[in-house]
């Protein structure tokens, strides 16, 4: 498995729409195990493939190692309801924080790495790492949506509390 190059803002490929996935094989399960590698080696709980400069629609998230890895392929949230306002950062924005409203309750269809269609229905975290994931795909950044910006120190002073 590589490290892959995290692309950082300003780069075009962040606000590009993605390609739906069309192949399986091991070239796409090759990038996904690299995918996850650099995600893990980055502190990342998510990454999409165009924050490693891929325009295709290929998101891998792994909020705590209990659940594992989620891999989803040309996924798309088709029912959503609820709010939650959090705090988010992101691998292609270093050392930026912001809060940022997203819905509480997600359902994604979307494929795994062999192609094969599944139905995920997700609530809290995990809800929100997947919509900040799947608004990569289509071109759309965080920063769009922030609210409000969070100074690095205060986050910091926060999380020892």
């Amino acid at each position: 498995m590589s490290i892959l190059t995290i692309v950082e803002h300003p780069s075009d490929i962040l606000e590009q729409k993605c390609e739906p996935v069309t192949e399986f094989g091991d070239e796409l399960h090759q990038l996904l195990d690299d995918m996850y590698e650099t995600m893990i080696k980055a502190d990342g709980v998510g990454l999409a493939a165009p924050q490693i400069g891929i325009c295709k629609q290929i998101a891998v998230i792994e909020i705590d190692e209990e659940d594992g890895r989620l891999e989803l392929i040309n996924p798309k949230i088709f029912k959503q309801s609820g709010e939650q306002i959090d705090i988010e950062g992101c691998l292609s924005f270093p050392g930026l924080f912001g809060t940022v409203s997203r819905f509480h309750t997600v359902t994604v269809k979307a494929m795994d790495r062999s192609g094969r269609e599944f139905t995920l229905i997700a609530e809290d975290y995990l809800a929100r790492v997947i919509q900040h994931e799947i608004d990569h795909l289509e071109g759309v950044l965080f920063t769009s949506k922030v609210i409000e910006y969070v100074d690095e120190e205060d986050l910091e002073s926060s999380e020892e509390e």
